[in-house]
């Protein structure tokens, strides 16, 4: 009878190293293409539809779509790893691709907003992604892997949109209305990224992790329980750092084209925002491992608070809304990573890719919430008001924090422990 061998370290060693060049390059690939795509989306809703007016649909039905993927994705993963759940995913994003670009030639706008659910799908890959990478994490460097995959997503961000202009040439040669070829960019970056999640992510990462716990004992329910006082506060900094930063970010274009600021300064702001939500994250994922989540997801709500500060009491000049819209990035980075390890490591190991699922759910319905109601806010109390508004999420984090601190505290009193 034939005996499966026990993972050695080194077998360890490899399978995290390839493990995390496929997550890596998926997560890349797929960012271009998702980037490209979401620039573009507003544009082509407006051309289809004929009116402005439908303009921010696209936006909604593509978070509406990741936030629908969340669970079944991540119950998938739990089923049957991470490769298969990923490599979903990115199938159904190129679906939509493929069902973008028949709507757009034939200028069908309700099949067009299918097609944006669905590759709305393709965020949530990404989402899932950032806790891929933690699968087979040392735990002293889940902070630092899980951000280095959130960094990945720079290139996407940045590359991105600069295919739109390609992607109409490539559209009209083809015969294809204004705006649509840079639907085929998105087709192609989600179809390689299939493949790299069906044939490099091997062995699974999670299943790895999962055999890994039960060969050396790490796994295991009854002295394992779930820190569900992590998760919540977790999931509550990412929801609502999400929400603040979605809610801002989505209003500063349009309030800056209102007073006057040039296309220049608007794309230089949201520029330095984009790299300010990404750029630094490896930073913090190394501070979170070394002296906490805690104190880094703090920091993050310094930074948030800083920013509507600047976007509030400094709304009248472009150079207080750029500053606070670099923090406003920096701010959402420090809090998304540290708030993302705190999930990983209070969740049940057997329990955590659901538990991060519903953690993606919560992250992608309050940006989409918070973006929604934006509008609405930034029309009855103006851009320094909406400002002003945010901040009641970051106070909410900053009290969780306080109450699970004290809470911590207590009971480390309590049995003595200090």
């Amino acid at each position: 009878m034939s005996t499966i061998a026990v993972l050695t370290d080194a077998d360890v060693v490899r399978i995290r190293r390839r493990s995390r060049v496929a997550i890596i390059g998926g997560q890349a690939l797929a960012g271009v293409g998702m980037g490209a795509t979401f620039s573009a989306g507003a544009l082509l809703a407006t051309q289809l539809s004929g009116s402005p007016a439908w303009s921010g649909t696209a936006t909604t039905l593509s978070t509406l779509g990741a936030a629908a993927a969340a669970i079944p994705l991540a119950r998938l993963a739990q089923r049957s790893g991470r490769s298969p759940a990923l490599a979903t995913g990115s199938s159904l994003a190129a679906l939509g691709a493929v069902v973008a670009i028949v709507a757009t030639a034939a200028g069908l706008f309700p099949l067009f907003l299918v097609a944006m659910g669905l590759l709305g799908v393709g965020t949530a890959v990404n989402l899932q992604s950032r806790f891929a990478a933690t699968d087979l994490s040392d735990p002293a460097k889940r902070g630092r892997d899980l951000s280095i995959v959130v960094w990945s997503t720079t290139l996407g961000a940045v590359l991105g949109p600069n295919l739109i202009g390609p992607g109409d040439t490539l559209g009209r040669s083809l015969g294809l209305p204004a705006l649509s070829g840079v639907l085929f960019f998105a087709l192609a970056a989600q179809v390689v990224a299939i493949v790299v999640y069906l044939v490099v992510l091997r062995p699974d990462p999670l299943r790895t992790a999962l055999r890994l716990g039960v060969e050396r004992g790490v796994v295991e329910v009854e002295t394992r329980a779930e820190d569900r006082g992590g998760v919540m506060v977790g999931i509550l900094t990412l929801a609502f750092s999400h929400a603040t930063m979605a809610s801002v970010m989505a209003m500063t274009p349009v309030y800056l084209v209102d007073h006057g600021a040039t296309l220049q300064i608007v794309g230089l702001t949201i520029s330095l925002h984009v790299a300010g939500m990404f750029a630094l994250s490896p930073l913090w994922g190394v501070l979170s491992d070394r002296f906490g989540r805690t104190p880094v997801i703090a920091l993050g709500q310094g930074m948030l608070l800083a920013s509507l500060f600047m976007t509030s009491f400094g709304a009248e000049d472009s150079g207080w809304v750029l500053a606070g819209l670099i923090f406003l990035g920096l701010g959402w980075s420090a809090a998304t990573v540290a708030a993302s390890g705190l999930v990983a490591d209070s969740a049940d190991p057997l329990r955590r890719t659901v538990v991060q699922g519903r953690a993606d759910l919560s992250m992608s319905l309050a940006g989409g919430v918070g973006a929604a109601s934006a509008g609405v806010v930034l029309a009855a109390i103006g851009y320094a008001g909406l400002s002003l508004v945010a901040m009641a999420l970051v106070a909410a984090v900053v009290v969780a924090l306080v109450v699970r601190v004290v809470r911590r505290n207590s009971a480390a009193l309590e049995s003595g422990q200090v």
